[in-house]
């Protein structure tokens, strides 16, 4: 099994409160990550011996969620302060060839009978400061851009894509609005503040208190010194 995490990941701890839900990831910078335990599932639900999984720091999925992997190449890749709520499905592969007389899979009736290669999906990809609300399903090879909401119980398709900080909702899953306005937008994404550690969020806690929707300029105007906050950080 492939995990990984960010570079300053310092263990597990089995003494967290949540441990006995979660595989609970530590890091030397601080914050947790937590993997619901039974998470990585094939299509017998047996624990998968081999796949490739992506979480960064500060990120959780909620209780009873699975991933389902049906072979090796697929990725669940997973960002960084990424909330997740319970009894997420991640369907990473599971398609059937569809061009052909039967969807099938003959193999599995004996006889020597063959069914043809199972098209694949791509990697399915959550970036950083997502919300997904409870009971989300998402199939293969979709991304989900930063600061987007998932509303529960929405079903995203196989290759969806989003928008950065899009509310999404349904089944299918389509843009019902955006968070912020579209200036707000671009300097959060050139903030990338989930790139800082929690120490500069820590410096910067009051900023991250305010209310972006009531007032662009004074918004502009917080984000703003963020980026010079950031910038000086990056000097030092």
């Amino acid at each position: 099994m492939d995990i990984s995490t960010d570079l300053d990941f310092a263990g597990t701890s089995d003494s967290h409160p949540w441990a006995a839900q979660f595989t609970v990831l530590t890091y030397a910078g601080g914050g947790y990550s937590l993997i619901p335990l039974r998470f990585f599932r094939d299509w017998l639900d047996l624990p998968v011996e081999h796949c490739h999984f992506q979480i960064g720091r500060c990120s959780a999925l909620g209780v009873d969620s699975i991933a389902k992997y049906d072979g090796t190449t697929q990725s669940l890749r997973i960002g960084r302060f990424v909330s997740g709520g319970s009894r997420l499905r991640f369907i990473l592969n599971g398609q059937h060839e569809t061009r052909t007389i039967s969807t099938y899979m003959f193999t599995i009736a004996g006889k020597d009978l063959v069914h043809p290669n199972p098209p694949q999906y791509g990697d399915s990809i959550i970036k950083n400061d997502v919300w997904i609300g409870d009971e989300v399903m998402m199939l293969g090879g979709g991304i989900i851009e930063n600061g987007c909401i998932i509303a529960a119980r929405s079903v995203l398709p196989p290759n969806f894509r989003s928008e950065p900080y899009g509310i999404y909702a349904g089944a299918p899953a389509k843009l019902v609005r955006f968070r912020f306005s579209e200036a707000v937008r671009a300097v959060l994404l050139e903030l990338a503040w989930w790139d800082m550690p929690l120490s500069w969020i820590r410096d910067n806690n009051t900023a991250f208190l305010q209310d972006l929707t009531a007032d662009e300029p004074a918004a502009l105007a917080t984000l703003a010194q963020l980026l010079a906050s950031r910038k000086q950080a990056a000097a030092a």
